[in-house]
């Protein structure tokens, strides 16, 4: 996605920061790295954001708990970040058999409890991806840029 080898990708330490331009428009995102060690920084980096890009790894949902309540009580509750949006992408979809895509999805809204909300209509999507092979990654640029500009 940002012209790196696949190969050389790694989970990020620390930050990093990136500018990316699709269909016309510029954005500009900062990767921040979800170790216990970095929690405590993540704060530093919410002024001024508009979308939060939360990813899990959509093989390892027995995490999905600690996940959420860091999404929760360290991200969503912060006042800095009142009327983000948020991308929950969930990665590794290409190691998952195309016919539990469907299921995979349904499992972590529900676990979120947010099949209750209808998702086309809020500030939030879900969103299947892989970022070894780039699927749906396109897809969660266009939707950020259709709610962001």
């Amino acid at each position: 996605m940002m012209g790196q080898d696949i190969e050389e990708i790694s989970p990020t330490m620390g930050f990093q920061i990136n500018t990316l331009n699709h269909k016309g428009f510029t954005l500009n995102m900062w990767d921040v790295g979800g170790q216990s060690s970095l929690r405590a920084f993540w704060g530093n980096y919410f002024d001024k954001t508009d979308v939060v890009i939360w990813v899990i790894d959509g093989l390892s949902l027995e995490r999905l708990n600690e996940s959420f309540q860091e999404l929760r009580e360290k991200v969503m509750q912060q006042d800095r970040l009142v009327g983000a949006y948020l991308v929950l992408g969930v990665n590794k979809i290409d190691l998952v058999p195309e016919s539990n895509l469907q299921a995979l999805k349904e499992k972590v809204t529900s676990y979120l409890d947010m099949n209750k909300q209808e998702e086309s209509d809020s500030n939030w999507t879900i969103r299947l991806i892989s970022g070894k092979s780039g699927r749906g990654i396109e897809d969660v640029l266009d939707w950020i840029i259709t709610r962001q500009y």
